[in-house]
């Protein structure tokens, strides 16, 4: 099983130790340092920085979102990021959701999945520079020549040699047409909240999009977000855990539009998801992180002595998974957590 450290996006500002921990990471074993965005801090920048200090990891983006960059901008991040850090990159794209997209970015949210389609093939034609790139789609039309436009774009290739033709693009997924499409058309999959329980469901959706490209599952990355904790305390790190998970239930999303809800709801706890729910758009945060029950905790994060999480790792890993996204925050967690997965 491989481990990433995964940086998140920033708060009202940057982490003050996150120099510190990347080098944890390298140092301790660790495959890989990701980073996120929301509507603040970017996900490539804290790579270039940071990143600039190891010669190791690879770097990956978990997640940028596609509508903040046009296809053409996010491959000229991602080939200069691999020409940075020697062909270290991982570029991990998601859709976000309708309140970041329209709210924040300006952008329509519909038709994610042929959003998706679109976005991919340009980045893949970026990459491999053979020929000038082209889109007919609807949503990224490449020439542009919709309303305003002169009539004098034209079909470029990148000035910059990408490095890799091949830099691995995952995607960030939840429901069973969008990780259908992620194993069609990507190198990996971004899976937060993970249940190893429900593992004979996503290979069903998996082997969906296996079998419409012809691609084999054998080079394809299964990444899962798991809080991972080293602790002789169980009870209490999984209940400094239910108020993340309420918010991701409760508050990350639009009501009757959370697709965060919705992969709770697929594992069987939609009267939690109600509950939850409810109490946290009136307001009552707390309330709704008591709502949410040790056994769902459980089932989405390793947490225990070094022997039961050596133990849930390798559950996790016959479940599919091939690397776990960890938010440890300190050195000492870093360490401990290298030396229970190894």
């Amino acid at each position: 099983m491989k481990l990433g450290l995964q940086l998140g996006y920033w708060g009202a500002g940057p982490p003050q130790n996150a120099a510190e921990l990347v080098a944890a990471a390298e140092e301790f074993g660790f495959d890989a340092v990701f980073a996120a965005e929301a509507w603040g801090s970017d996900a490539f920048t804290p790579l270039a920085w940071w990143g600039s200090e190891t010669s190791r990891v690879r770097l990956g983006t978990s997640v940028v979102q596609m509508s903040a960059r046009t296809p053409a901008a996010c491959a000229m991040h991602a080939l200069t990021l691999d020409h940075l850090s020697g062909g270290r990159f991982v570029l991990g794209l998601g859709v976000s959701g309708p309140q970041v997209v329209e709210g924040w970015y300006g952008r329509p949210f519909a038709k994610p999945l042929a959003r998706t389609r679109e976005y991919v093939s340009i980045l893949r034609q970026v990459m491999a520079r053979e020929a000038p790139v082209r889109n007919d789609g609807p949503h990224y039309p490449l020439p542009y020549q919709g309303p305003g436009a002169l009539g004098l774009g034209k079909p470029l290739r990148p000035i910059t040699h990408p490095l890799r033709a091949d830099l691995p693009i995952w995607l960030g997924a939840e429901g069973p047409k969008n990780v259908a499409l992620t194993s069609e058309i990507a190198d990996g999959w971004l899976a937060i909240y993970y249940a190893p329980r429900l593992a004979g469901m996503y290979d069903e959706w998996l082997d969906e999009g296996f079998a419409k490209s012809g691609r084999s599952r054998e080079n394809f990355e299964v990444a899962a977000t798991c809080q991972v904790v080293v602790t002789d305390d169980p009870a209490a790190v999984r209940a400094m855990l239910k108020p993340f998970v309420a918010l991701y239930i409760g508050g990350m999303g639009a009501p009757g539009m959370n697709f965060h809800a919705e992969v709770f709801t697929r594992m069987g706890y939609g009267e939690v998801v109600e509950d939850v729910g409810r109490l946290f758009q009136a307001g009552r945060k707390d309330e709704a992180a008591q709502v949410v029950p040790d056994e769902l905790v459980a089932e989405i994060s390793i947490v225990g002595n070094a022997e039961h999480v050596r133990e849930e790792v390798r559950r996790w890993e016959k479940a599919g998974v091939t690397t776990l996204l960890v938010g440890c925050r300190d050195v000492a967690s870093i360490k401990a957590l290298s030396e229970a997965c190894q």
